[in-house]
């Protein structure tokens, strides 16, 4: 009765997981706490799982790359690699993001790229995000350190194994398979849209939803009469009034007090709307707001923001800026700005006070695209101290001379030494929801284990494959890591299939070295939908992107890294 009850409940998580409806860090450590309840984790086994010690390198590394991400190398590349044609340029990119992606996390990376990528009006910024998103991904698969879910799974391995996986032992299988997936990478990208920032008809479209306040002038005036329809570079959409939408809206609509006003419309042109007094830009008067510097954003896939409506936050407080447009890839956003939820991608525009850089919690929440404001960077001493240490320590990793735990606290030691890093800094960035995820999913391998239900679905698993042997099996691990990378977050992914593959391996009595490759390979595989990995998100609005656009690049690219996983894995990894 246990058994089943536990296999339910790992059901139940990942139903909550694909709603979205429970952040992932809330339901690991329930269930957690659930199985600690039922007895099928002790105490001290749950506390043992989060002080793994694999785990408490991948929170190491992250903790690090902060340091990492603030060198002007990112910068310093990405004011050289976008010249020339379209064709070498995106090749350039996708290289240049890939090398550095194996070392550095790929979050930093495709940020430092995304604004450069934004701002520069050559080449149409749509035709290099995807392939920038997608290419830091492939270079990620390649080093232990390049991607969390490598690091991730070693957490697992280590766990259940009793061993660690190597520095260059993703390199094998991840090199060839990059650089196959690379070239068609490259001829897809043709078919990605041109979305040039100088289109009319591609101009950046922002959702502005702007009050009319009592005593305006303009209330009692037709829309024509009041100059609303001859705005450069703004149009207006809809009206909504008293809870009733009006759209299309007429010339000769006559304005009420009380009316939100819904313009659609491009970045530079927003300041149009101080010249109409009695507008207010939720919540802040148009003429106040807008005389302060704009600046563009996303929202990260760190950021608090997440699932809150800007009505449910004090926005102006936490930032000292008032958001005056939201998009989301492609599409308009409907309702009215305070209500709609903010989700993990979404571009916000932000009028912002002189004293916005000086909020500490900018970089956990934003991802810069446009404005004046830039973070803070290390000077030349201080970048070539950090780049140097951590070369150290991946080289001495490789080596096996020094753990990659040791040459990674001995870095964090020297970066707070030496003021590079502030322990004020490294509290705010924690990342403690991924700690709480990966620690709760270890506890709830203990319990599958203890509970008899990974002896179940390896019963499962031999069944299902007998007669067709272990490749087949291994294949079913791998696609069965792809189907969850694809529909929840890929670390996710990569602690609910781990139990699976690492039971499957033992059922048929094989080497599962194998399949916990494929997990992490599999767990990587996310090239479909933009939902799945935190690149994606952080390119689909400043893409434009639709899910199509992925849907176009990424089935084969998809396909191709998977043949040359399954091709590749079982021939370097044999059973």
């Amino acid at each position: 009765m246990m058994t089943w009850a536990v296999l339910i409940s790992i059901a139940g998580l990942l139903a909550l997981l694909i709603s979205g409806r429970v952040r992932p860090a809330i339901a690991f450590v329930s269930l957690a706490g659930a199985y600690l309840l039922a007895g099928l984790v002790d105490t001290a086994t749950l506390l043992r799982q989060y002080t793994n010690p694999a785990l408490a390198t991948l929170m190491l590394l992250l903790l690090v790359s902060l340091a990492l991400e603030r060198t002007p190398l990112l910068d310093w590349l990405s004011q050289r690699l976008l010249s020339g044609k379209e064709r070498s340029a995106t090749a350039r990119l996708m290289a240049t993001s890939a090398v550095l992606s194996a070392f550095l996390n790929n979050t930093a990376v495709v940020a430092a790229f995304l604004g450069a990528i934004s701002r520069q009006k050559r080449i149409a910024p749509s035709r290099l995000l995807i392939p920038l998103s997608y290419a830091s991904i492939l270079g990620g698969v390649t080093t232990l350190v390049g991607t969390s879910t490598n690091l991730v799974v070693n957490s697992f391995a280590l766990s259940s194994a009793g061993f660690e996986l190597g520095m260059f032992q993703f390199s094998l299988v991840g090199i060839p398979v990059a650089l196959l997936t690379f070239g068609v990478l490259l001829w897809r990208a043709r078919a990605l849209p041109h979305h040039r920032p100088e289109a009319t008809a591609d101009k950046l479209a922002y959702f502005l939803a702007a009050d009319l306040q009592p005593g305006s002038e303009l209330i009692g005036r037709s829309i024509e009469a009041n100059g609303l329809r001859s705005l450069e570079g703004l149009y207006l959409l809809e009206i909504e009034r008293n809870g009733r939408l009006i759209s299309p809206v007429g010339p000769e609509e006559i304005l009420h007090e009380g009316d939100t006003l819904v313009f659609t419309g491009e970045v530079s042109k927003v300041q149009a709307l101080q010249r109409f007094p009695g507008l207010k830009l939720f919540g802040h008067q148009a003429d106040d707001l807008l005389a302060t510097n704009l600046v563009e954003v996303v929202i990260s896939h760190e950021s608090e923001l997440a699932g809150q409506t800007l009505q449910e936050v004090d926005f102006r407080s936490m930032f000292n800026a008032g958001v005056v447009g939201i998009r989301r890839g492609g599409k308009r956003l409907e309702g009215q700005l305070g209500q709609i939820p903010l989700r993990t991608g979404d571009c916000l525009l932000m009028a912002v006070g002189s004293d916005f850089r000086q909020h500490r919690n900018i970089d956990r929440n934003f991802h810069l695209l446009s404005g004046s404001f830039k973070r803070p960077q290390l000077n030349r001493l201080e970048s070539g101290f950090t780049l140097a240490g951590f070369a150290s320590v991946i080289g001495l990793a490789a080596l096996e001379v020094l753990p990659l735990f040791h040459g990674l606290l001995l870095l964090m030691a020297g970066l707070i030494a030496g003021r590079v890093l502030s322990p004020a800094e490294l509290r705010r960035r924690f990342p403690f929801e991924l700690w709480m995820i990966i620690g709760s999913a270890l506890a709830i391998a203990q319990g599958l284990e203890n509970s008899g239900a990974a002896d179940l679905l390896a019963a499962g698993m031999q069944a299902l494959f007998s007669g067709h042997g272990v490749y087949a099996a291994f294949i079913g691990c791998y696609f069965l890591t792809l189907l969850l990378t694809e529909t929840v977050t890929n670390n996710a992914a990569a602690a609910l299939a781990f139990p699976v593959a690492w039971t499957t391996a033992q059922a048929f009595g094989v080497d599962p070295m194998p399949f916990i490759m494929a997990v992490a390979y599999g767990a990587s595989a996310c090239f479909l939908i933009p939902y799945g990995y935190q690149t994606h998100l952080m390119v689909y609005s400043p893409g434009r992107y639709r899910i199509s656009d992925f849907l176009k690049v990424g089935l084969p690219v998809s396909l191709t890294y998977s043949a040359g996983v399954l091709l590749l894995t079982p021939l370097v990894f044999p059973f």
